[in-house]
C-alpha cells in the first residue's frame, strides 16, 4: 500500500466527530427544553387546582402540580434518555451513510485532480449520490477524450515540424508540450 494510500483511511472524516456531538447536544437540549414547557404549562393549567389522593389509607388533597410533579419529572427524564440514545445511533448511523459516499468522492477526484483521467467513481448502487458520480464519470471520460485528441494533435504538429524542417526551437517546445501532457495526464 503506497504511502498516499494509506492517508486515505478512515481516520479522515467528513462529519466531524465535533459536529456530530454538537449536534446531538442540540438536539438533546432542545428536547430538554420542550419537556421544561411540559411542565410549565402542567404547572400553568392547574394552577388552583387540587387533587385528591389516599397515602397510607388516608385521604389527602393536595395542589395537583405537587401531586403529579414527581411523575411528570420522572417521565420526561425517561423520555429524554431514551430519545437521546435514539439521536445519538440515528445520527451516527446517517453520517455515516453521508459520509461513506463522501470519502470516495473525496479520494477518486483527487486523483482525477491530479491528472488520472482513467479514474472513476464507484460508489454503492444505493447510494443517493450515484447520479452526481455518473456525472463526473461522464465528465472524465469526456476530458480524457479531450487531452487524448489533444496529444495527437501535438504528436502531428510535431511530426510536420519535423518533416518541414521547422525551428528546432519550434520541435523543442512542441517536444516539451508533448512531454508535460504525458507527464500531466493519466491517459
Amino acid at each position: 500500500m503506497s504511502q498516499n494510500e494509506s492517508s486515505y483511511k478512515r481516520r479522515h472524516y467528513f462529519i466531524k466527530k465535533e459536529f456530530q456531538f454538537k449536534f446531538i447536544l442540540k438536539f438533546c437540549l432542545l428536547i430538554l427544553a420542550g419537556a421544561i414547557i411540559s411542565i410549565g404549562l402542567l404547572l400553568f393549567f392547574s394552577q388552583g387546582t387540587l387533587t385528591s389522593s389516599f397515602h397510607q389509607s388516608r385521604l389527602v388533597i393536595e395542589n395537583t402540580f405537587s401531586a403529579i410533579l414527581p411523575a411528570v419529572i420522572y417521565t420526561n427524564l425517561i423520555t429524554l434518555g431514551l430519545i437521546s440514545l435514539a439521536s445519538i445511533v440515528v445520527t451516527l448511523f446517517v453520517s455515516h451513510k453521508m459520509a461513506g459516499p463522501l470519502f470516495r468522492f473525496e479520494k477518486e477526484l483527487k486523483e482525477i485532480g491530479e491528472g488520472d483521467l482513467t479514474k472513476s467513481i464507484n460508489l454503492r448502487e444505493k447510494d443517493q449520490m450515484t447520479d452526481i458520480a455518473e456525472s463526473l464519470n461522464t465528465m472524465t471520460v469526456s476530458l480524457h477524450g479531450r487531452v487524448v485528441d489533444i496529444q495527437a494533435d501535438v504528436e502531428q504538429l510535431l511530426e510536420s515540424a519535423s518533416r518541414q524542417n521547422a525551428p528546432q526551437e519550434l520541435i523543442d517546445d512542441l517536444g516539451r508540450l508533448k512531454q508535460k501532457i504525458g507527464t500531466s495526464f493519466k491517459i
